[in-house]
């Protein structure tokens, strides 16, 4: 057995989870899942980032102490763990007692390693990303990724991190790893990046200014900047520092995260942990953001998808087909509810739905018993998950489906006597048990049903799919 790891990002509790992170974290449950479904033992890290200036404006606008805001809002991204039936073993929140520990003494391995100084700066920043902006990234003055805000100009002293020292091992990384960050054009961007040349970054705020953060360990008047607080808990969660036998089981690890985080993810976190004398990621996968009807979701213009409504809607193993068949795991993609109501019916409640229905009711007639064993994943399937080609997967396991009931029609089985079809029902209930056992990662719920019910005495299955109300 191989110990596995995997994370997700930390979304910020400024308002509700929506759909790009529901990708983002059904992306990492189906990759978890399958290696669970390999045997190995898997710790899959979820949470969320809760200080910064983005949150102390919020907390701020509704008049909550900040602390009684993060809690409402964990409270919600736990949830996804009911809602998208996920399988995280952890939940890690940047306000722990032992998270807060843990980045002061990851700051304390970084100023000894003698890449933590004191300076005064001026800058422009974009309180949405947290960011620093060069004029570059501006769009008429504007962050193109929060048009609606305005960008800030700080000028102040702070504690910087020397970013600029670790450009030639970043770029060792990642010349030494071609596979590190997926998918390759990603990894090419941030090449070029780091080519360019690295700025220090900024990594704490004026305590009366910006007071909601994690102290700077012997400065009472800074608190840490929250991108560097944030991405220390990946290896928090992992007990680090202080069980270090459960770090070193699971570190490093793979990340998941979207392109808007590649920066952050790929070269800040990488070099933080240089710093710190830690080993770099394992992999990050990059995924891209989701438009509907090829337009930008945002909130003020009412283009957005909720990730609840469409569980409610179509059902969770629904919504996760939907996500990982449809939508491009290292790319942008388009969600649209014409095309989920198309996949639904083709795909879910015809090909698969009517397939296991139809053998399971002709099996039941004729009091079928079968025993399948040796139930083993298959490898080429558990591969395409681990390079998340989740979609290229599904594509598979579908044209299976479409064998099998070509097979059916071919055959007419209910045309035939009881014992004529019996060989024939075997064969498609084994070949329709494994197909259940492959979609383990994809569709839990439908997988353990289809499981159950194509094994030991066959019993007649209620719609998996149930037709859409129109």
């Amino acid at each position: 057995m191989n110990n596995k790891y995997i994370t997700t990002t930390t979304p910020y509790v400024n308002s509700d989870p929506h759909i790009g992170f529901a990708l983002e974290i059904i992306q990492a449950d189906a990759w978890a899942r399958a290696q669970k479904l390999s045997g190995n033992e898997v710790t899959f890290n979820t949470g969320t980032d809760e200080h910064g200036a983005k949150i102390y404006e919020k907390a701020m606008e509704q008049k909550k102490d900040p602390q009684t805001y993060v809690d409402e809002y964990a409270e919600k991204f736990k949830h996804l763990k009911e809602l998208l039936n996920l399988s995280f073993t952890n939940f890690i929140r940047t306000t722990n007692p032992d998270h807060k520990k843990a980045a002061q003494e990851f700051w304390m391995r970084c100023e000894k390693n003698g890449d933590i100084y004191k300076d005064t700066y001026k800058i422009k920043y974009c309180v949405g990303c947290e960011l620093g902006k060069t004029d570059s990234e501006l769009e008429d003055g504007k962050c193109p990724l929060h048009p609606n805000r305005e960008v800030d100009i700080i000028e102040e002293e702070n504690y910087f991190f020397r970013f600029s020292k670790y450009q030639i091992q970043l770029l060792k990384l990642y010349n030494d790893h071609p596979d590190f960050v997926m998918p390759a054009h990603r990894l090419e961007e941030i090449r070029n990046f780091v080519t360019a040349g690295l700025e220090d970054f900024s990594i704490s705020r004026i305590k009366s200014k910006m007071p909601w953060g994690i102290p700077v360990p012997g400065d009472e008047d800074h608190v840490m900047y929250v991108w560097f607080d944030a991405l220390i808990n990946y290896i928090s969660t992992l007990g680090w520092p202080n069980d270090m036998e459960n770090f070193e089981k699971n570190w490093p690890g793979v990340q998941v995260a979207g392109k808007d985080n590649l920066r952050q993810q790929s070269a800040m976190w990488q070099a933080m942990l240089m710093s710190a004398q830690l080993s770099p990621s394992k992999q990050i996968f990059i995924h891209g953001f989701i438009s509907m009807n090829g337009q930008k979701i945002s909130k003020s213009t009412g283009n957005i998808v909720d990730p609840v409504e469409l569980v409610n809607k179509y059902g969770i193993d629904a919504t996760r087909y939907y996500l990982l068949r449809e939508i491009p795991a290292l790319d942008d993609g388009d969600f649209s509810y014409v095309r989920m109501e198309q996949l639904y019916d083709a795909d879910l409640a015809n090909e698969l739905g009517n397939l296991v229905s139809r053998v399971t009711t002709m099996a039941a007639k004729d009091e079928l018993e079968i025993t399948i064993k040796n139930e083993a994943p298959d490898e080429k399937i558990v591969k395409m998950i681990e390079l998340f080609g989740f979609n290229e997967a599904l594509e598979q396991l579908w044209n299976e489906i479409k064998v099998i009931n070509k097979e059916i029609n071919d055959a007419k089985p209910w045309s035939l006597e009881a014992k004529n079809r019996k060989n024939h029902l075997e064969t498609w209930l084994k070949k329709i048990h494994n197909i259940g056992l492959n979609l383990a990662p994809f569709l839990p719920h439908t997988s353990e049903r289809i499981m159950e019910v194509t094994s030991g005495k066959i019993k007649k299955i209620e719609p998996l799919f149930p037709r859409l109300k129109k």
